[in-house]
This record gives structure tokens, C-alpha cells and sequence, in this order.
């Protein structure tokens, strides 16, 4: 038999002759001998180096992956009951900013880990992945005028049972059934100077994104003068455009919920415009939602 270093050297890259996925490590343990894929165990390292006591979930926030995570008519065919356990336990073992699974022909992206945890006026203290559409789920305006009158709660896209958004929100309760979770948010629901002035507490499943979690700040939402008024919870980019800024813009224009002036709300422009444009213009839905791990 021959000794170790008698074997051919492998190089960090993935050139001849350098490390495959499918080249096989053999493991050995209390369960026993056993191999593993290089694939898979560089999988396996990630959970281990993204892992470390009480901060586990936040490390994971810090590397994206982008791999498929299974298909299926609901969320709960689509997922395993691994990935669903490890949404609940909050070790979110397998599972990376980027991932997605493709329910009932809709592909949502992992946003975030535990992003809303510990907020709301009542403690949302649930284990959760936060997942955003790769594609607009349908197109509408924000109010039939160019108005901003209310702002997001005050809107058509918000409060119409006939909008985009409401549309978005049925398909998404119907295949995620069970493990879409409500938490409490911040909305605006007042302008004043053409700003948002006030808001209130609302429990929230599916809405649209704000420009800090899209951008990581506030670019084109109007601030009132004098009192600088832009309360919220979503005070933090989503790691997945953190990591990927590629996934802001998928060449399509959608709504974001801020107001930036009287008759315009905030946006993503398809070239990549941070912008705004008149409300009663028909732009996509994509919006963001909590879904937990219950069994």
C-alpha cells in the first residue's frame, strides 16, 4: 500500500489535476467509516465555520451560496423535513444566504436569517428565513392617481383586495400554507409636506420591501422637514443584496413601499436606477416574507 505522500498533489483550484466535487474523503468517527463528497464537505466546513454558540444563526449571514434547494406544488413538498428543522431550531444547518427553493413555479431566494426576531411591539421570538421572489409576481400601481395620500398603509397596493400585492399574498398563503409566519411591523400611514408623518403597528405576512432593505439606507424617501420622521423596524439591508448586489436588480421595475414626494413612491428601475416614479404607474410586486420551520 502506498503511503500518503507518495500520492499526486491536488491544487486549490478546480484545473486538472485539482480537487472535483465528486472526489470522495473518507471520514472516520463514532458513527463509524464513511466518505463524503468534497462538495459535500465543503458544505458541511461552511456550517461548522459559520457556527459558534449562541451567535450560529448571524454568521450564516455572512456567506452566500446560491444552491437549489428543492422544488414542489407547496413549500412544504418542495422543502425536507431537515431544512424545515433547521429553520425551527434556528441553526439553519444546510441552508445559506442565496439558497432557493422553486414552489408551485416561483422561485424565492433566502434573504436573511432571523432578520425580524425580537421586534414588534409584541416580542416576534420565532425562529425564521426571510425569502424574496427572483421575479416580479405580477405587475400593478400603488393608487389609481399620482397620489401618495396615506402612504403605504393609506394605499390601493396595501389595502385593495383586487392589487398586485393582494394577489401575491393569496398565492403565497395558499403553497406555504402553515409555515408563512405574521410578525408586527412599522408602516407609514400618514403624509404631511409630502413625507411620511406618522404610522402605526400592523401584523404583517407578505409586503413589500422598504429602501433600507433593499439599499441599506434611504435614498429617494422623502424625509418630513424639521422632524426627519422615517420610523421602522427594516432598519438593516437584507443580506442577500449585502452579499450579491446583483439580486437588487433583476431588470425588471418594482415598487418599493416609501413615499418620496407627493405623488411618487420609491423604486428599483430595471437598469438599476435607485428612483421613484408617479403612483398609478404599473410596476412589479416583489415582496419579502417570514416563514418558519414548524413541523
Amino acid at each position: 500500500m502506498a503511503r500518503i505522500t507518495t500520492y499526486t498533489e491536488v491544487g486549490s483550484s478546480q484545473g486538472t489535476p485539482g480537487l472535483a466535487d465528486a472526489d470522495v474523503f473518507i471520514l472516520d468517527g463514532s458513527a463509524g467509516s464513511r466518505k463524503i463528497t468534497a462538495k459535500e464537505f465543503a458544505n458541511a466546513m461552511a456550517d461548522k465555520l459559520l457556527k459558534n454558540g449562541a451567535a450560529a444563526p448571524y454568521g450564516k449571514s455572512g456567506m452566500y451560496r446560491g444552491a437549489n434547494l428543492g422544488s414542489g406544488a407547496t413549500f412544504a413538498a418542495a422543502s425536507t423535513a431537515a431544512q424545515r428543522n433547521a429553520i425551527n431550531d434556528g441553526t439553519f444547518t444546510g441552508l445559506f444566504i442565496g439558497d432557493y427553493w422553486t414552489v408551485n413555479n416561483v422561485l424565492y431566494r433566502i434573504a436573511d436569517f432571523n432578520y425580524w426576531k425580537r421586534s414588534g411591539d409584541t416580542d416576534f421570538n420565532t425562529n425564521h428565513i426571510v425569502l424574496v421572489p427572483d421575479a416580479s409576481m405580477g405587475n400593478g400601481k400603488m393608487n389609481s392617481t399620482n397620489i401618495t395620500t396615506g402612504a403605504y398603509v393609506g394605499s390601493e397596493m396595501y389595502s385593495s383586495s383586487s392589487s398586485a400585492l393582494a394577489t401575491a399574498r393569496t398565492k403565497i398563503a395558499n403553497d406555504f400554507g402553515g409555515y408563512l409566519a405574521s410578525h408586527k411591523e412599522y408602516f407609514a400611514n400618514a403624509t404631511s409636506s409630502d413625507a411620511e408623518s406618522a404610522g402605526a403597528w400592523y401584523a404583517s405576512t407578505v409586503d413589500l420591501m422598504s429602501e433600507p432593505m433593499v439599499y441599506g439606507s434611504y435614498i429617494r424617501t422623502k424625509a418630513m422637514s424639521g422632524l426627519n420622521y422615517l420610523y421602522t423596524i427594516d432598519k438593516a439591508q437584507l443580506a442577500l443584496f449585502r452579499l450579491n448586489p446583483a439580486m437588487v436588480n433583476l431588470r425588471y421595475d418594482y415598487w418599493l413601499r416609501n413615499v418620496a414626494s407627493a405623488t411618487a413612491f420609491a423604486i428599483v428601475y430595471a437598469s438599476g436606477r435607485a428612483t421613484d416614479t408617479g403612483a398609478s404607474g404599473s410596476l412589479g410586486v416583489r415582496p419579502a416574507f417570514a416563514v418558519k420551520g414548524m413541523a
